[in-house]
């Protein structure tokens, strides 16, 4: 999860208290422990219901409205073989009717009463949210309950779909360099794991699909024993309770078999691969497999992001757009919450008239003086200072608070977030030395290139995008 260092938050961070109401109360700001990080407590109750649905509530009362969002254990990582994203395909659908609102009923309730809804597609998970004022939750409730149970799919409805999704793709990857370099980056990656997969599928995968094909996987995984509420926002724990019950209660729980269980094999040799495509500017990117939370060296792994790529002052961007003036930009990407471990990129755009293959053995280069040198102390303590004002000031948000549960839920453990600050607090030098030499050696290493080829003149300039997850429209 590529972090945007906040300078000017970051600084206000240390210079003033930090005080942020949350469930009626307030976080004190100052330092709570023995690494002077503030700590956040995630006031959350938790709710299971007898069909075996999970809910997660954190009062914040600071504006008379909610996030309520719905989580299904299912991504792309659970599609059948030959059926790539159909995930994505059943969120859209899931739009477009049940047995009580025809198709645009959901939205137009949703708007009429000044709420907005959308929905979104991971590799993990599956997510529903509607955000409104605190006394329409039952209704949102009701409107997510019915479509947990009750869609109606049809064929009429499918085959315009499909031509968004395949539009989507067409604008998102085929017609984006870096998202077509980055699908194939990811694909050349892993050999066995799902995770190589797009989340939107394969082209000849989404022309494919059947309402069998659907209808299977809707039975499969929209289970409130495969689900999680989470409510963010001004509401009475007991009355969401109570409208939990009352909603999502009755619906019973169908044998759920679990999701796939898959391992991805240890990368031994490096790997490369060109992508030629139109574009104005090369590219470069490099994936190394790396572990997610469930394993101690995730925090180190999470410093090390942001110190070689986390930003404009991050190592990577000082070198090589500032100092050596070879890439218009340059950053690292990991991602520590998952289901399965994923995989830490660093990547970089040549600057005009700059080759890719300099910017390769820059940011190499920079790697390996950060295994030479070290980290200072300094430089450790700025870069947790910064992530510490990312997530605290974040907090504001009903909406990411919301993300940040759901997430670490799907993931394993809602409990991740209490976690998170005080893991990196423990973060030595020595250990980004080790894990830098660990997961980013070669041999741990796929490496891909854009390769510009000329741009068709009658063509619309292609838009760069890498993304990791696709959200729904206003359907």
């Amino acid at each position: 999860m590529r972090r945007i260092v906040l300078t000017l938050i970051a600084a206000l961070l240390a210079a003033y208290p930090v005080s942020i109401a949350v469930g009626g109360g307030e976080i004190p700001g100052g330092p709570t422990d023995s690494s002077g990080l503030l700590q956040v407590p995630w006031r959350v109750a938790e709710h299971r219901l007898s069909n075996g649905m999970r809910a997660l509530m954190l009062q914040d009362r600071r504006a008379p409205s909610i996030v309520f969002q719905v989580w299904y254990g299912v991504g792309s990582r659970d599609e059948p073989k030959g059926k790539t994203g159909v995930a994505h395909m059943l969120e859209h659908m899931m739009f477009r009717g049940t047995k009580k609102y025809g198709p645009k009923e959901f939205s137009n309730i949703v708007m009429r009463n000044g709420g907005s809804h959308n929905a979104f597609t991971s590799f993990d998970y599956t997510a529903y949210f509607e955000r409104i004022a605190s006394d329409r939750l039952g209704l949102v409730m009701e409107l997510e309950a019915d479509r947990m149970v009750n869609l109606v799919l049809k064929q009429e409805e499918l085959t315009p779909e499909q031509k968004v999704v395949m539009e989507e793709r067409r604008s998102r990857t085929e017609d984006s360099p870096t998202g077509a370099l980055f699908e194939k980056l990811r694909a050349a990656s892993y050999t066995k794991h799902a995770y190589r997969n797009p989340i939107i599928g394969w082209a000849e995968d989404i022309d494919g699909y059947s309402l069998e094909d659907l209808e299977a996987f809707y039975k499969r995984y929209y289970t409130p024993n495969n689900a999680t509420a989470v409510i963010v926002g001004d509401f009475e724990v007991g009355e969401a309770i109570r409208l939990l019950e009352k909603h999502f209660g009755p619906i019973p729980s169908l044998p759920f078999e679990g999701r796939p269980r898959m391992t991805e094999p240890e990368q031994t040799t490096s790997r490369r691969l060109v992508v030629r495509k139109e574009a104005q500017l090369p590219y470069v990117a490099m994936a190394h497999h790396a572990p997610n939370w469930k394993h101690d060296d995730g925090p180190a792994l999470i410093m090390l992001e942001n110190i070689l790529g986390g930003g404009e002052t991050s190592r990577l961007y000082q070198r090589l757009v500032r100092k050596d003036a070879i890439a218009l930009g340059a950053g690292a990407d990991y991602t520590y919450v998952s289901l399965d471990p994923m995989l830490f990129y660093l990547y970089g755009q040549p600057a005009p008239g700059k080759e890719a293959i300099d910017v390769e053995k820059t940011i190499l280069d920079e790697v390996d003086r950060l295994i030479r040198k070290g980290v200072s102390k300094e430089e450790l303590e700025r870069n947790l200072r910064s992530i510490e004002a990312q997530t605290i000031f974040s907090m504001d948000s009903h909406f990411y608070r919301a993300m940040q549960l759901g997430r670490a839920m799907i993931a394993g453990d809602w409990q991740l977030v209490n976690g998170y600050l005080p893991s990196l607090a423990k973060v030595t030098s020595a250990d980004i030395v080790r894990v830098a030499k660990k997961f980013l050696r070669p041999q741990n290493r796929t490496t891909a290139t854009l390769v510009p080829i000329p741009l068709d003149k009658k063509q619309p300039r292609p838009k760069n995008a890498k993304g990791g997850q696709t959200h729904g429209g206003s359907r």
